[in-house]
């Protein structure tokens, strides 16, 4: 059964990148409720729900690319606020760089849906 944007690998690592965040933004200090913690998983959801609403619209390929760029955006905004969460010590370095290599090939892909939108056209039906 055809999923849709939940079949496409760069929504499936984004979302499970998302809810590790979610998990991992639970220690974080309560001073950091309203600003650290709120923004890393703000952005972070926001690279998967970018990606559910290009692929929707992707019969429009500069709307989808659009899209696709805007959660490559919110993709390099979480690496920002992954670098201050490992700055404020609230993770670990390794921790950051899983997370931060995961993100990179996050951004790839999306570089790639956003350079060729073509080949995200839906299927055309006789």
């Amino acid at each position: 059964m055809d999923r849709g944007f939940k079949d496409l690998k760069v929504y499936k690592l984004a979302y499970r990148l998302a809810m590790e965040i979610f998990e991992i933004s639970k220690s974080f200090p309560k001073t950091e409720t309203y600003s650290l913690t709120d923004q890393v998983r703000r952005s972070s959801r926001s690279v998967c729900a970018n990606i559910g609403e290009g692929y929707r619209k992707r019969k429009y390929p500069k709307h989808f690319s659009s899209k696709m760029t805007d959660a490559d955006g919110e993709c390099s905004e979480t690496t920002v606020w992954l670098d201050f969460a490992k700055d404020c010590t609230f993770i670990d370095i390794a921790t950051h760089k899983k997370l931060d290599d995961d993100y990179s090939e996050v951004g790839r892909m999306l570089g790639s849906m956003i350079c060729n939108p073509e080949k995200f056209l839906p299927k055309q039906t006789s």
